[in-house]
């Protein structure tokens, strides 16, 4: 996960996520490796990120941005005939401009897949997910809004061998959960435990989770919930 901020005073570069779920997981279990998650943040760069975290000062310094990227679009859709714009192409720059205009981020705007289209386009930066920081934070801190505004989540596998935890879009089914483990678990895929995190730490391993029931199995269309722990069952 890439995030971008401005006027905070966050770190640059990979952070390391303090994760008290998967710190929990290795304190159980004890594993001989544990992988925890790392962001990346970026200064002033907001092409590939993921969120944008923006210091309360500085809003008006990234809605600018789009002002002028989108008067520009206004100006050229006037004189050419785009097949990339829909046609209430001028109404849609013109709720943009509004939008903007009372600093409100476009993320915020209701729009249809046509239309976000279009402003991807002309590489407008509100529409990635935008939050306003009031006060000075931390980069943990910062990573957990930074998740919670991109629709991201953890789930976790865990054992003596590892604690791992893995990166979602929240929604995404077991098979591409499997998939982020291993392409060939997804392939082979056949079935899925699965366990809540406050089951797990109830009892010894998944084993004992399976023999009193708080394990489910479950098929590919499972949607997987934050905080879950899993174990895949695929052909080799």
């Amino acid at each position: 996960m890439k995030i971008g901020f401005t006027g905070l005073n966050l770190p640059e570069g990979k952070v390391k996520y303090e994760d008290d779920v998967l710190n929990a997981l290795a304190a159980k279990d004890r594993p001989k490796k544990v992988t925890p998650y790392f962001a990346e943040f970026v200064c002033n760069e907001f092409i590939d990120c993921d969120a944008i975290l923006v210091g309360d000062s500085s809003v008006l310094d990234v809605l600018i941005t789009d002002i002028e990227k989108i008067e520009a679009r206004g100006n050229q859709q006037s004189d050419t005939d785009d097949e990339m714009f829909p046609d209430n192409a001028d109404s849609l720059i013109e709720r943009c401009l509004v939008t903007l205009e009372a600093e409100t981020p476009l993320c915020e705007m209701i729009l249809n897949k046509e239309e976000q289209e279009m402003l991807k386009s002309i590489g407008v930066i509100s529409l990635k997910p935008v939050v306003t920081i009031k006060n000075d934070i931390d980069g943990n801190t910062a990573i957990s809004i930074a998740l919670s505004a991109a629709g991201l989540s953890f789930f976790y596998t865990s054992g003596p061998t590892e604690s791992h935890a893995w990166l979602i879009e929240i929604g995404s089914d077991i098979v591409t959960c499997a998939g982020k483990i291993h392409s060939e678990l997804a392939r082979g895929f056949i079935k899925g435990d699965v366990v809540g995190f406050d089951d797990y730490m109830t009892y010894h391993n998944f084993n004992e989770c399976r023999s009193k029931g708080v394990a489910r199995l479950v098929d590919a269309d499972y949607i997987v919930q934050d905080r879950e722990i899993i174990e895949i069952r695929a052909k080799t």
